[in-house]
């Protein structure tokens, strides 16, 4: 009967390599969960991708050109709720601070929670588009049938008509959609996490 052999310990370079392996899987991994929120921090500090930038109320003079802004709402499928800007599109001189007045309402006969996310069409325009003060990415919560009015206040960077990207847009579009959320975080977010989390290796 021939006697039973243990495998012969791994050599040193090849412990050393599997190690290398499993800490390069293991930081890919935190990196695939970390690049969402750094993304979404990039396009707010640089108003790439049609993100809108965030800052002050700007006190420099108002150019003399100008700018068409459409804004379109929308709310998705799971949330009842009637949402629309109180104009379709305004016209806002560059460096022109303007204010337009967004209304939500619940339709449904139970209170229900939303968060807005947004997105400036075309994206080349995110890098001039000024953001001082806006509902999205906060929660609200409303009551069947209650409505609630919620300001957006923004400029338009002069700086838009030099850049040879973007010096010849004669307009540009503000999308928003509600979302159903819960914790912050819109539902189907949710859901897809929760999907990713329950696959089987």
């Amino acid at each position: 009967m021939t006697p039973s052999r243990t495998a012969p310990p791994l050599p040193r370079r090849a412990r050393s390599t599997l190690l290398a392996c499993l800490g390069l899987v293991a930081g890919m991994t935190a990196l695939a969960f970390a690049f969402v929120p750094l993304y979404s921090l990039f396009c707010k500090a640089t108003g790439y991708d049609g993100t809108p930038l965030t800052g002050a109320a700007r006190t420099g003079p108002v150019s003399e050109a100008s700018l068409v802004v459409h804004f379109d709402t929308n709310v998705a499928p799971g949330l009842p709720w009637r949402f629309q800007a109180e104009t379709p599109r305004i016209e806002a001189r560059l460096g022109e601070t303007k204010t337009v007045f967004f209304r939500v309402r619940n339709t449904g006969t139970v209170a229900s929670t939303g968060i807005a996310a947004f997105n400036l069409q075309p994206g080349l325009t995110g890098g001039y588009f000024v953001k001082v003060q806006c509902f999205c990415f906060n929660e609200q919560t409303l009551q069947p049938g209650e409505t609630m009015d919620f300001p957006v206040v923004f400029y338009i960077e002069p700086g838009i008509r030099t850049d040879p990207n973007t010096r010849d847009l004669t307009e540009m579009t503000l999308s928003y959609t509600y979302f159903a959320s819960k914790n912050g975080q819109p539902t189907a977010a949710l859901a897809t996490q929760g999907a990713g989390a329950s696959r089987p290796n």
